[in-house]
């Protein structure tokens, strides 16, 4: 399908107020900066609102409190939140261009004769599907990846090339799974004896919910003996790795390079920073937002916006910082002593005739 439309037919399938000529075709989604004039754009801070009248863009998409500065440059489509009208335009603008996919089996894949794999399902090339692995109607497994044995793959769920869905291991509806990505792997157990490690067997699987993403080179590991849970709604990104038995609430969100330790059980709606650390066997209740590189050291009971992250400096600042800081527990003692003294003085004083 050609990759450019009638902004008449954006505001059809997608709503919104359009003002302007609904015959003008837009051929690229782009931001203000750069924008060509068959471009649509968005803006949905106020703050970048000069931008606006030095934009090229065919029509921009903007809220009601913009709606002059807008029209008064071109066309518009005026909505409540444009940054979320902006995310559904990108979903529709990219099911309108990506290639069609073809339902079937790759004459490349290895498919066991006890798997089930829906007719409307599509098995890219060199792709191996274990023994009672289940592929839901309209899910695309892409080249090079594994379906382990008794795996299983909701509707409409989307891997690209080169993923591992390992054994016993359970994907739900819709959901999206970016090229690298492991889930199933074993857990880090093992048990100390006469100065070696004894390897414990991962025996729970990994469960995701539906409309979950996840992005690449991402690694879920499966449960030592219950199973790790991504519930629906979840999105992770690039890099980020979660421990067994880690659970994750609904509609959570995690930015590349964030690690989770085992048995870690975080709430949902939370947010984590890019390269955020939670500890193991912490919890975290729904709606709790930790700040980018922050170390979670302990549960958190209250929902809120916590940071832990020591300011940048230059170098020989920072030194001295973190010599000062290494002190506190000295300095702070000697402060309690001398708030004793003051106390005591103070009450002999008061004492006196």
């Amino acid at each position: 399908m050609s990759a450019d439309a009638a902004l008449g037919d954006i505001a059809a399938q997608l709503g919104g107020e359009l003002i302007g000529d609904a015959a003008l075709r837009i051929d690229r989604v782009g931001p203000l900066e750069g924008a060509t004039p068959s471009t649509l754009s968005f803006l949905s801070n106020p703050r970048y609102q000069s931008q606006l009248a030095a934009s090229n863009a065919a029509c921009v998409i903007v809220a009601p409190g913009l709606l002059e500065v807008a029209v008064a440059r071109g066309a518009a489509i005026v909505t409540p939140d444009p940054y979320l009208y902006f995310a559904r335009l990108t979903q529709w603008w990219a099911a309108r261009s990506r290639p069609a996919v073809m339902p079937g089996v790759h004459a490349s894949a290895v498919v066991d004769a006890t798997a089930v794999v829906a007719a409307s399902a599509t098995i890219g090339a060199l792709v191996v599907v274990e023994a009672g692995a289940r592929i839901g109607e309209g899910a695309v497994i892409g080249a090079h990846c594994v379906i382990g044995s008794g795996a299983s793959v909701g509707a409409g769920t989307r891997l690209a090339p080169r993923v591992t869905l390992g054994a016993g291991c359970v994907i739900g509806e819709r959901g999206i799974v970016h090229s690298g990505v492991v889930i199933g792997a074993d857990g880090f157990g093992f048990a100390p004896t006469e100065g070696r490690w004894e390897k414990i067997e991962q025996l729970g699987g990994v469960r995701i919910g539906n409309d979950v993403e996840i992005g690449a080179n991402t690694c879920i590991d499966r449960g030592a003996l219950d199973d790790t849970v991504i519930e629906d709604g979840v999105k992770l990104d690039n890099l980020i790795q979660i421990g067994h038995n880690v659970r994750i609430g609904a509609h959570t969100a995690m930015a590349g390079c964030v690690g989770v330790a085992g048995s870690a059980v975080i709430g949902a709606h939370c947010t984590v920073g890019g390269g955020a650390i939670v500890l193991g066997h912490l919890s975290l209740v729904d709606h709790v937002h930790i700040s980018a590189a922050s170390v979670v050291m302990r549960s958190i009971r209250q929902a809120g916006q916590y940071s832990g992250v020591f300011p940048i400096d230059d170098n020989a600042s920072w030194e001295k910082n973190a010599a000062t800081l290494r002190q506190l527990h000295t300095l702070r003692d000697r402060i309690r002593t001398l708030e004793h003294a003051a106390t005591s003085e103070q009450k002999t004083g008061t004492n006196q005739p």
